[in-house]
């Protein structure tokens, strides 16, 4: 009970004591001028203060709100100039290939040109997808060249992609030409270097020497005779009958992106009449 009578008086006292001081601050604004200047000049300042604060925060906040947006503004700036950026390469690019189209005998080739949009480079087993399908006309067996050499061949398409095994690849054989009149032999990856093949069963009558350009033999049916694939290198006798010779490639495989696909027109022909022949043999 006492412990209660305490607090109430001490509560008591507050409240007399602040009545006190409210009641001394208002005589003091009505009898002195000065001490009513003060006083009005410090809640001023106070209420300025006050405004000054909150105006910091809203002005911050603001503040945060045109950085979002600036920051969206940018991004949409940075992706327009990246298409544009990336039409312009594709322009310049097509051009290119163009050029090397024109260059090649087309006779019964169709040429389509392309983008590979995912590839991989670090197995034994590589392979591209490319951004054209059935809908633009590809078809599994077309071949994929650049302008300095071939990439792979594709082996199945959906309507708007292309999976192709790459010329990185271990199962993949080419059809190449020593020199323009050269022998012909199968080029294939050495599995180690991107930027290297070997040339094999070239008959050791055959003279050549470090430099000389290997091209595709056109024998394939897949890619047209005469694309330059790259040049020779060291070479061994094997079996004491043929060479196998090291060939340092002219495409990297690491930097191709854009491709064109070649389909010989007559290879369902072709593949229909061997069929036929094959059954002819089996019936005698």
């Amino acid at each position: 009970m006492p412990k209660r009578r305490n607090i109430f008086q001490f509560i008591l006292n507050a409240a007399i004591f602040i009545i006190l001081e409210i009641a001394a601050l208002a005589m003091l604004k009505n009898t002195h001028g000065m001490q009513n200047f003060f006083l009005t000049k410090g809640s001023h300042y106070f209420m300025a203060k006050v405004w000054g604060g909150s105006e910091a925060i809203r002005e911050y906040f603001s503040l945060k709100k045109i950085n979002e947006q600036l920051a969206i503004e940018n991004f949409r700036l940075r992706s327009l100039l990246q298409v544009y950026q990336n039409l312009e390469q594709r322009q310049h690019q097509d051009q290119q290939m163009q050029s090397t189209i024109q260059s090649l005998d087309k006779g019964d080739f169709k040429y389509m040109p392309a983008t590979i949009i995912k590839k991989s480079t670090n197995k034994q087993h590589n392979f591209l997808i490319i951004d054209k399908g059935t809908d633009d006309g590809v078809v599994a067996g077309c071949g994929v060249i650049t302008d300095n050499g071939v990439v792979g061949i594709i082996d199945a398409v959906s309507k708007h992609y292309a999976y192709a095994i790459s010329f990185m690849n271990s199962d993949f054989n080419l059809s190449a030409r020593l020199g323009k009149e050269g022998p012909v032999g199968p080029l294939r990856w050495n599995g180690k270097n991107p930027r290297k093949a070997y040339l094999n069963e070239i008959p050791l009558q055959n003279k050549f020497s470090a430099g000389d350009t290997v091209y595709t033999s056109g024998f394939s049916s897949i890619f047209p005779a005469g694309i330059p694939i790259g040049t020779t290198g060291e070479s061994k006798i094997v079996n004491g009958s043929t060479y196998k010779i090291d060939i340092s490639l002219f495409n990297d495989p690491n930097a191709v992106r854009y491709v064109t696909l070649v389909n010989f027109i007559g290879k369902k022909e072709i593949e229909d009449l061997e069929k036929k022949q094959e059954a002819e043999k089996k019936k005698n």
